[in-house]
């Protein structure tokens, strides 16, 4: 009980922080809802950030960032008569409650895929017009097919087979490579190869889903690998005294497959 005392006492002591800052502080006295908005993306992708470095210290600051700002537009909801913090933990609250029925009601499932699907279903019923309706138009493109393809999976549209899934990719592939020949050729738009390559890309997110990898995180992996082994070819260069610019491409290739092996 006393954890749970320590916890209360510490949500009350941000609470009244933010109160003080509001009336004290310039820079936080002239915080809208709108300039905090792009503050707060910051924020998810340094815990972001800090989760793929597995940084403990940095995630735990992290969070920590990120409640600011949930008290923040809190306090601002409450001043202009929408909402306060009370009002934004108990909606939560219901909501968790009224759409995990296998807790706090009679339903049964047997895995997280029934939970999932009931929750949709559940959408639906208080008034959510599409599956589609929960994401985000901002969200990064990568993440929002991820988010595309796992809501539609909810409701039944989804490949039954990994084999025929990537039977998909492949096709994708070929139409994307008869599209950019036809442009070539000038008997094609340059943005059917678009087109094309995003129905690749979108493919090659949902094989990846199939075969229970995380494509941003695959991604982000790779681009710290090149970044990694380029660095390493620029010390070389500067080691040298040489710059990358007047070597062939032959004598980078040497380099950096040294630093695949490093």
């Amino acid at each position: 009980m006393e954890n749970s005392n320590e916890k209360l006492q510490a949500f009350d002591r941000i609470l009244t922080i933010m109160n003080e800052l509001r009336e004290k502080c310039p820079w936080d006295m002239k915080q809208t809802l709108e300039t905090l908005s792009p503050l707060t993306i910051e924020e998810v992708y340094e815990l972001n950030d800090a989760i793929s470095n597995k940084d403990i210290k940095g995630i735990k600051e992290e969070i920590g960032d990120l409640l600011l700002h949930i008290v923040f537009y809190a306090k601002i909801g409450e001043e202009q008569g929408h909402f306060d913090i009370a009002s934004v933990i108990n909606a939560l609250c219901e909501k968790l409650i009224h759409r995990h029925p296998h807790i706090y009601g009679d339903v049964k499932v047997t895995n997280e895929e029934e939970v999932k699907q009931n929750w949709e279903k559940l959408k639906l019923k208080e008034g959510k017009t599409s599956v589609l309706g929960g994401v985000p138009r901002s969200l990064p493109a990568m993440l929002k097919a991820v988010r595309i393809q796992d809501k539609v999976k909810q409701v039944g549209f989804e490949w039954s087979d990994e084999k025929d899934v990537w039977n998909k990719v492949e096709e994708e592939i070929g139409e994307l490579q008869e599209a950019l020949q036809n442009a070539k050729a000038g008997t094609g738009a340059k943005e059917k190869v678009e087109d094309e390559f995003g129905d690749v890309l979108f493919s090659l997110i949902n094989y990846a889903r199939f075969i229970d990898v995380n494509p941003d995180a695959a991604l982000e992996r790779t681009n710290k690998k090149f970044m990694g082994r380029f660095l390493y070819m620029e010390q070389k260069a500067k080691d040298q005294n040489k710059k990358l610019e007047d070597m062939t491409l032959a004598e980078m290739d040497e380099w950096w497959n040294e630093a695949k092996k490093k």
